[in-house]
């Protein structure tokens, strides 16, 4: 059976169930109540073994359609206004997998070269310094095998420029391409080659390049989403002011996005502009190329879950969905082709056990029996991890069961990481959260 085929009877098949389904439901009741469900149950604190959430949305998708799209808890606590489906989220470094889609269009079109010194379309020597003859690529870039650490910071202000800000501290111990250490900056580099070479904002490039053509309504630090998006802003909430100190008993305290239905006026980092205020912040002064961190590409894409599984059917269905294609079906194999994986030839940091396999942009579950980085048996998953300010979210395409299984929890009343593990090194909300959304 051909590929097509095969996908076809997969939906046929997701069809015939949805209609079984529907058959029980005006038949009447045929079996017992069905259980609680484990996503309203973190929510409401009744599950001992995670924390509880302030929020949590949950979707499963097949190839062609969504499958299952829920969300409990609260978007804004202050305003007792209810999470929804469509509410917008910092998915946090789930945009470097939407990022890395626009960079491979560009390979696509010539405008990039995977494999090229960056140098040359950066215009000034991005070097690691004690290897200074050894090219950085953007492969390396989207891999986090760049030589590239956070180091000292990994977000610059407006009025800097990246090169300036670049540190012998800001490069690991690896020569570029010997060794994994994920790390924010390298998208914020890829960033500033994404501009370089289009002369183009990157804001602006990723809603050309990925959102417009998929109708997605969302946005790098909320630029090119609409007021109707802002409006859906999720908070993102801990019990504590930040992850150094919580208090289980006390409030939920907003930690971003409390936007109370208004954007930011400044939406980049200023060294004279403010939240509230954008004096001297002037986008329009800014040169595309010379600091590709100012949009928060490693993690500031805001979007709705649903949309979120949409570009995870994208890359499901080879690169096409609805009759756009944005990418060729090769493109989307050689970004699901490992360049990293844990005990491989090149060492690595696995990230405390989360990640023991990596492509170019995407990260990938290695799908073998008791690894670390398996929420369910047999994940050899693609997608990507996000973690910040509270959130803990994830988007995997699940190729072998054409699925793809998107959340994001939006809060939670204690350290995570304080919490035994459940099924994985990933945190046991997420453990609990993606058993539910592949349960069969």
């Amino acid at each position: 059976m051909s590929r097509l085929a095969m996908a076809q009877a997969a939906d046929y098949a997701d069809a015939m169930r949805l209609i079984l389904a529907l058959m029980l439901v005006f038949a009447g009741p045929v079996a017992a109540a069905p259980a609680t469900n484990p996503l309203a149950e973190l929510v409401a604190g009744r599950d001992a073994r995670a924390p509880q959430l302030s929020g949590v949305v949950g979707v499963v998708a097949s190839r062609s359609r969504i499958l299952r799209s829920e969300a409990h808890g609260m978007a804004d606590i202050a305003a007792s206004r209810p999470l929804m489906p469509d509410s917008r989220i910092r998915v946090a470094s789930i945009s470097k997998l939407v990022v890395a889609i626009a960079v491979w269009r560009l390979i696509e079109q010539g405008r990039i070269d995977p494999d090229a010194d960056v140098s040359a379309v950066l215009g000034w020597p991005l070097r690691h310094p004690a290897h200074p003859d050894t090219p950085v690529t953007m492969r390396q870039l989207l891999s986090h095998t760049s030589g590239i650490v956070d180091g000292p910071g990994y977000g610059f202000a407006l009025e800097e420029r990246l090169q300036d800000q670049l540190t012998p501290q800001h490069w690991g111990p690896g020569a570029p391409g010997g060794r994994f250490e994920y790390a924010n900056l390298n998208y914020g580099i890829i960033a500033s080659v994404m501009e370089a070479a289009t002369g183009e904002r990157f804001d602006r490039l990723m809603t050309r390049l990925v959102l417009a053509p998929l109708k997605i309504d969302a946005g790098y630090n909320w630029q090119g989403a609409s007021d109707a998006a802002v409006a859906r802003a999720a908070v993102l909430y801990r019990k504590g002011r930040d992850e150094t100190a919580w208090n289980s008993a006390g409030p939920w305290l907003p930690q971003v996005d409390d936007l109370h239905g208004q954007r930011s006026a400044c939406p980049v980092r200023s060294t004279t502009g403010t939240l509230r205020s954008n004096a001297g912040c002037d986008l329009a002064a800014y040169k595309p190329g010379s600091n590709g961190t100012i949009f928060s590409p490693q993690g500031g894409l805001r979007i709705s879950i649903p949309d979120l599984a949409r570009i995870g059917q994208l890359l499901l269905r080879g690169g096409k969905i609805a009759g756009v294609r944005l990418l060729k079906p090769a493109t989307v194999k050689a970004m699901f082709t490992p360049v990293w994986q844990a005990g491989g030839a090149v060492p690595g940091d696995d990230y405390h056990g989360q990640m023991l396999c990596y492509g170019a942009g995407p990260q990938c579950l290695s799908g073998r029996t008791g690894a670390s980085d398996q929420p369910v048996p047999n994940a050899h998953w693609w997608g990507h991890l996000g973690e910040a300010y509270g959130l803990l979210a994830g988007l995997w395409i699940d190729q072998k069961n054409a699925r793809v299984y998107a959340y994001a929890l939006t809060g939670t009343s204690a350290d995570p990481t304080a919490y035994p593990r459940v099924t994985s090194a990933f945190n046991s909300a997420e453990d609990i959260i993606i058993a539910e959304l592949a349960r069969p």
